[in-house]
């Protein structure tokens, strides 16, 4: 079982979870007889003991190996084969082909600091399979690189300042991003017969997420015929 950010789990539950885990002694007497916990966090959990924000007592129940791994932005040599792998994880879940990152796509990914490590990139290579376009994938990345100012401090053009035809790029970006997520789910709908909780196992997401994305996409039943 995994244990995601511990240091986030709310207080009022850390009676309850100190009540299923068993202490050092107890895990020793009955091998085998429970389940195998690992515990994960981008958090310096330490300091959050010594400052109070975590229980000791907690801490010393998970404290069993540690295996302390760098953020992503110093290991930069392991980006390539992590884009790799994810962009295959993807383009067989979407059943797209994934598109060929060129050498400009690749300083971009290069170049990023990753503040949010390998979630970070895979939810990157996640958005260039459903694109389908590593460059309208990558834009917001190379845009926040090449920025003198930080991006909140721009304001946005006027409509009526732009040129003809021309539409903000997160924009575009985010229709291009709604049309590849309907034909994903559509694709996936056709495929199990329109049976919404294959679809939903399919897709690995929730079935009541699923219901809030056919509605909040405009697919119905209709659409299958």
């Amino acid at each position: 079982m995994l244990l995601d950010e511990p240091t986030q789990i709310d207080p009022d539950s850390w009676g309850p979870l100190l009540h299923i885990l068993p202490d050092g002694d107890a895990a020793a007497a009955e091998p085998g007889s429970g389940v195998r916990l690992v515990s994960a966090t981008c958090h310096n959990i330490e300091e959050e003991v010594r400052s109070g924000r975590f229980p000791r007592e907690l801490y010393y129940r998970l404290n069993g190996v540690t295996l302390r791994l760098p953020p992503l932005h110093s290991r930069k040599e392991d980006i390539a084969g992590l884009m790799d792998y994810f962009l295959k994880r993807y383009s067989a879940l979407f059943d797209k082909a994934a598109p060929t990152l060129d050498s400009g796509a690749w300083d971009v990914l290069m170049r990023h600091s990753w503040p949010g490590n390998v979630r970070e990139l895979e939810n990157v290579a996640r958005k260039i399979v459903a694109l389908g376009d590593g460059e309208l994938a990558l834009a917001d990345l190379e845009a926040g690189l090449n920025a003198v100012e930080p991006i909140k401090a721009l304001e946005p053009v006027p409509a009526a300042a732009r040129p003809s035809g021309m539409r903000p790029l997160k924009e575009a970006s985010r229709e291009a991003s709604r049309h590849a997520e309907r034909e994903l789910i559509a694709r996936a709908l056709d495929r199990t017969h329109w049976n919404r909780k294959r679809t939903a196992r399919e897709l690995q997401i929730s079935y009541k997420a699923l219901l809030y994305k056919l509605k909040q996409l405009g697919l119905s039943d209709q659409e299958s015929e």
